[in-house]
């Protein structure tokens, strides 16, 4: 009598499971949540991991295709190479089917090898050829935009890439973002308004503070809380567009962890920001934002999102990509006049 095959719905299916070795930088890591949605398509019933800082933990965490942030515990500049033997065995203990590297350095690429990981997914970059095998070249034509490169690595090498793309979409709570706001006294402020001040890479990216100040008083004029959110690096910053807008700003840079930033960008109005980081949160989390470009290009790395407003005055020096301005005039920015900015975010907050 021949066997009767039970129905396809109800045989097991086996599930893939994935470890991401995330980007140290929180933009970065937004930027891959593409990836993210791109490996779900391919497979509704894997599981997806992420190795990650803990300072971008926070934003991993809000992204629905991640099951688990794993912390990592080790800090840049130093190899300690028991403590990666350690976490290596914790790796192995996940049983992961794949690894995608998304960071290009050799280092990067050496947890998913110690852990054993069968497939190890990435870009060709500093001698990785033992470390990785299923390699990627990078085509910068053909894969213009970060986003573009890792979404590039959920599929086959040498394939074009699956256009269009989708956006990245944080989970916003808003139990939580009242909790936030009762708990740092901002429950009753008034329609607010983010500034992100703060520019990591160095301070050609960064809008004047005279400026800020300026737009800070021009939407307080009308109605609105202004918020300065950043790290404990960008404070003193922050303090002198609070000294100059006469203290129409709030200065929370350094006061708020960045769940808590993530909870307060999602319950604003608008956000105005620097091409940082938390540029890319208000576009994750659907804020209306207007973006400020200089000496960086939105080209490579811009917010992704349709209710994003990008000015960029391109000078013919621009972008140049460096730290500071390298010519001392700063036009880039400088072009950018707080009314032209604040024509734009009175648009944008018709978006909110």
């Amino acid at each position: 009598m021949p066997r009767v095959q039970p129905p396809a719905s109800s045989v097991a299916r086996p599930v893939s499971r994935i470890l991401i070795v995330a980007p140290s930088w929180i933009g970065d890591t937004i930027i891959a949540q593409p990836l993210f949605m791109r490996l779900t398509e391919r497979d509704p019933s894997c599981e997806i991991d992420a190795l990650a800082q803990p300072w971008v933990a926070p934003v991993l965490r809000a992204m629905p295709q991640i099951a688990q942030v794993i912390e990592s515990p080790l800090r840049h500049g130093r190899f300690d190479f028991g403590l990666r033997r350690q976490l290596a065995r914790t790796l192995a203990a996940g049983r992961y089917d794949e690894a995608i590297v998304l960071p290009n350095s050799w280092k990067s690429a050496l947890m998913p090898f110690l852990a054993r990981i069968p497939l190890r997914t990435g870009f060709v970059g500093e001698s990785r050829y033992l470390l990785l095998n299923r390699l990627h070249r990078l085509d910068t034509t053909k894969l213009p935009r970060q986003v573009d490169r890792y979404a590039m690595l959920a599929q086959p090498p040498g394939e074009t890439l699956r256009q269009p793309l989708p956006e990245p979409q944080l989970a916003r709570n808003p139990v939580r973002e009242a909790a936030t706001l009762a708990a740092l006294g901002l429950a009753d402020a008034r329609e607010p308004i983010v500034f992100c001040p703060g520019a990591e890479y160095g301070p050609a990216k960064r809008w004047p503070t005279a400026y800020y100040a300026e737009l800070a008083r021009a939407l307080a004029a009308r109605g609105h809380a202004i918020w300065l959110l950043g790290s404990a690096k960008d404070a003193a910053v922050a303090d002198e567009i609070v000294a100059a807008s006469e203290g129409m700003a709030l200065n929370m840079c350094g006061r708020t962890s960045l769940a808590q930033a993530l909870d307060l960008i999602g319950a604003a109005k608008l956000a105005v920001t620097n091409d940082s980081g938390l540029m890319h949160v208000a576009a994750a989390l659907g804020r209306p934002l207007v973006a400020l470009y200089g000496s960086s290009s939105p080209d490579y790395t811009p917010p992704l999102s349709a209710k994003a407003a990008i000015i960029w005055r391109k000078p013919d020096c621009s972008p140049c990509f460096k730290r500071e301005c390298p010519l001392g005039h700063f036009r880039c920015m400088k072009e950018l006049t707080p009314d032209s900015v604040l024509e734009t975010a009175i648009r944008k907050l018709a978006d909110a």
